[in-house]
This record gives C-alpha cells, structure tokens and sequence, in this order.
C-alpha cells in the first residue's frame, strides 16, 4: 500500500473494446457471439470470440482460420468505423472538456473537476460506458487512476466491457504483481532481456533500482521504465494537443514480395502520408521506416531532412533510400509488414526557406497560352485538389495501376 500518493483518480482512460469486429457485430446481428475476423489475408482485428481461441491482430489469416476454424471473415469498413468513433468522441466531449484523443478508438478524459456537478470518477466512468453503449452500440472499458498510465494499465486488465478504478492507496497493490509486458515500452526484446536476469513483474522492475536498469536497458528505458514501476507519472490530460508524429503502415502477410512490389506499396504510403502533412498544415524532418520480417523480428531505420518539408518528392526519395538500405534484410529473412512514420512535425510556415538553386523549383514559361508553375510543389497541390474532388483514386502513380492499395486505415482528425 502507498498512502502517500498525491491526487485523486481522476484519470480516465476510455477503450473501446476489439472496435472493428464489435462495429461488424453490431450492424450484423447474425455476427453477435460468434467469432469475427476483419480482414482475410491478414487480420486487421478480431472479436473476443476469436481471441479465446488464439487469434490475435496482425496474424496472417490462414493460421487465424485453422486455430479458428467457425470464424467469420468479414472485409473492413473503414467509413462505419471513423463514424462510430466520431460518435463516440462527441459522448467523450459532452463529459468533459478535458478529452486528449489516442487513437480513433480510445482516449483520456480528465474528469477532477466534475465532482460536485455529475458525481464521483467513477459514477461518470459508469454513465460514460452506458451512453456508448446506448447511442453507439459498443462496448467499452474504462480504467480510472490518478495518472494516465496506471489508467491504461487498469483498462487493459479490466477488459473486455468492464471498469476498474484504481485507488491512489491501492496502487502499489494493483500494478506491481503485473507482468513487465504491462509497462509501456516492454516489448518482446526488452521483456526477453528482462525475463533472462529473472525479472518477470513490474515489483522484480522496481526493485531492480534506476542504475540498474540503466546499465541493463540504456539510459532512455532505464529511467523510463523505473519511473512507471515508481509510479511516477506527471503527465496531464492535454486536449488539442498536435501529433509530434504521423505514419501509416501495412500488413503483408506471408507472401514473399518483390523489391519492385515493395517499393510499390511503400509509395502509396508516402503518398497518403504526405497529403495528411499537407491537409493538417504540417511539415516534417525525420522519416522513419518501420520493418517486420518473417520471424516477426522488427527493425526501426530514420533518415532526417536537411530542411522541413511537406512535399511528396523528397519524403518518397529518403523513404525508398532507407528501403534499399533494407533490402538484403528483407530478402533475407522475408516481410510481413511495412511502415513508415512522418516525424519531428512543425506547423507550415516555420520551417527554414532554401534558396531555389535546383532548376526544378523555378516556374516554367508560359504553356499552351498560359503560365504553368512546374515545380514539385505545384505537382502536390494539383493533386491534392484532383483528389478532394474526385477522390482518391482518381489519380496515381502508374506503378500502382491494377495493384491493391491496401487499406486506408481511419485516423484522428489532426487537432483532436
């Protein structure tokens, strides 16, 4: 026990639970109790029916149907799910003001401030999961906790469709018997590493001491993970809060891929990435390349621009090299996903200018009785409006004619 905690649980951490497959269950009543798969080559997500016999998201969805094999497959419906979430944001919105969005499907709601008019954290918890389940349709696990990360842990033990409130006195009761997998930033490698010198829950991490992990994990992780074990959170709700990075990434099953056919499908990435620089008004530096191998092994590569930007042509350029630095790791061990990540985000406007040295910048005479700027950015903003008007299949590249684009997953509106 730990009475000496400063706050109150006040913290909500709202998640919706397996949200693509509970959407396809709830539009479909014949879906209801049995097991859902979004997705057939490789599964996008799936319902809590599927997860009891092994599935799990991002398996290829062969080995998905024979660990279950009554499983239905159904496809993705992108539009229903980003209108389920808006409708699930607007009930987040009208319990506080205080709603720092994560992801389409869950967020944090600061609620410290409500207690004299609508009751306790966790008499707004309550309503707050009867009202989504009402107006939406869905499911949804509440954790509620004085600090942001002990909220999420408590939702993540408490789901599917439930609530758990963690007490300030309780917390070193409730967190420290979990596993280390439940810190943030414990991966298969670090848990691995962890689990070697003996350390299997978050006390064994606490006990461990700082310099310890430091020297273990590295100065980042080291006083990273010792100050979750600790209990030391100090970050607050932030609604509005700006994105300090975006990315996109697709899942490719077990299938070997061509250099050709991955450069492919990594174009189209960039390309809808950079649109969504444009559309926010962003400009970025740093473009990470994210990489899954056939061993389920991952590895991270970044290259970082000499200046920011928000044009397709240099983030395709650093994204492509970082590719063919990667290629004979590919061939090597095979691919199963591919992913890339906009980052060191700034608003437009406020990056450094360059002067226009390369040719290419400068604005052509005039064409077919008319002045024509035949500059990258130009291209950008022509294709951007062909496709708010038309959409986006309207124009591509011709690589990708005839080719799957892939599935283009629902995000957060920039500013949420």
């Amino acid at each position: 026990m730990s009475g000496d905690r400063e706050g109150a649980a006040t913290i909500l951490h709202a998640d919706l639970d397996a949200f693509y497959a509970s959407v396809e269950q709830r539009d479909d009543p014949d879906l209801r109790g049995r097991p859902v798969l979004v997705g057939g080559g490789v599964v996008l997500a799936c319902s809590y029916e599927a997860k009891r016999a092994g599935v799990r998201t991002a398996m290829n969805g062969r080995q998905a149907r024979a660990l279950c094999p009554d499983a239905v497959v159904v496809s993705p419906r992108m539009e229903a799910y980003s209108a389920a979430s808006k409708d699930v944001f607007e009930i987040f919105r009208d319990t506080t003001p205080l709603v720092e969005g994560i992801s389409i499907d869950e967020a944090f709601l600061e609620v410290g401030g409500l207690a004299r008019l609508v009751g306790t954290p966790r008499d707004i918890a309550a309503r707050l999961r009867g009202r989504v389940l009402a107006e939406v349709g869905l499911p949804i696990t509440v954790g509620v906790a004085r600090t942001k990360f002990l909220a999420k842990v408590a939702s993540g033990v408490a789901k599917p469709d439930g609530l758990l409130v963690v007490d300030p006195d309780a917390e070193r009761e409730f967190l420290h018997p979990l596993r280390v997998e439940r810190l943030w930033g414990v991966g298969a490698v670090t848990a691995a590493k962890l689990h070697g010198l003996g350390i299997h829950t978050v006390a064994d991490v606490a006990d461990l001491g700082e310099p310890a992990l430091v020297s273990l994990l590295g100065p980042a992780a080291g006083h990273h993970l010792h100050a979750l074990a600790t209990f030391s959170d100090p970050r607050r709700v932030t609604p509005g809060v700006r994105r300090r990075s975006i990315g996109s990434q697709r899942a490719l099953g077990n299938r070997r891929r061509s250099p050709a056919e991955l450069d492919t499908i990594l174009a189209g990435i960039v390309d809808r990435l950079a649109r969504r620089l444009r559309d926010g008004g962003r400009t970025c530096r740093t473009i990470v390349l994210r990489l899954r191998f056939g061993d389920f092994t991952r590895v991270t590569r970044s290259h970082t621009l000499r200046t920011a930007t928000d044009r397709t042509a240099p983030i395709d350029a650093a994204a492509r090299e970082l590719l063919a630095e990667s290629m004979s790791m590919i061939l090597d061990r095979g691919i199963t996903l591919i992913g890339l990540s906009l980052a060191n985000l700034d608003r437009e406007g406020r990056e450094q200018l360059e002067l226009p040295l390369d040719s290419r910048d400068e604005p052509a005479t005039a064409l077919a009785g008319a002045e024509v700027e035949r500059s990258p950015a130009a291209l950008d903003q022509a294709l951007d409006a062909i496709h708010t008007r038309f959409g986006s299949a309207a124009v591509g590249r011709a690589t990708q004619l005839g080719r799957d684009p892939g599935i283009s997953v629902p995000v957060l509106p920039e500013h949420e």
